[in-house]
């Protein structure tokens, strides 16, 4: 039997590297990072939830998120309790992380995501009876306008 070259053992190495649970294949997601007002506790359920979609998160507290927002040119309407940053695009609030994956695969010209206020049932914000209210994903573009990214 001959031996396998070098070539086809590294690719082999790599690919499987890459593999995921289930199947498919694909690169680390990119690193998350957090901005949170100390002590609110939905925020870090928002975090888990995206960490058990795969992203890996660093928190960061701050007693000024409002200056968060407006580095990263968030309007003031859409604020929620949390404020991320991933690859370029700002997250505002309860994104889902399909949504987030969807941004990612799309790179739209966006500043990013935001879902507006803290809708009962999104991301981070589940309850505990099950019940939800009906909410949007919006994508923020330049000079304050929006349109809807998704439904929920």
């Amino acid at each position: 039997m001959t031996q396998p070259s070098r070539r086809y053992v590294f690719a082999t190495i790599a690919v499987g590297a890459l593999a995921r649970p289930g199947g498919a294949f694909s690169a680390p997601e990119p690193r998350l990072t957090v901005w949170r007002t100390a002590g609110c506790g939905c925020c870090l359920a928002w975090v888990a939830h995206m960490e058990r979609a795969g992203y890996r998160a660093r928190v960061i507290d701050t007693e000024d998120l409002a200056a968060v927002r407006t580095r990263y040119r968030v309007p003031d309407d859409v604020a929620a309790c949390h404020t991320a940053l991933i690859d370029g695009y700002v997250l505002e609030g309860h994104v889902p992380a399909e949504d987030v994956r969807s941004l990612l695969l799309q790179r739209p010209p966006a500043i990013g995501l935001a879902v507006p206020g803290m809708p009962r049932g999104a991301a981070g914000m589940e309850q505990p009876d099950g019940s939800r209210e009906g909410y949007f994903t919006l994508l923020l573009l330049d000079g304050g306008a929006r349109r809807t990214f998704s439904r929920h």
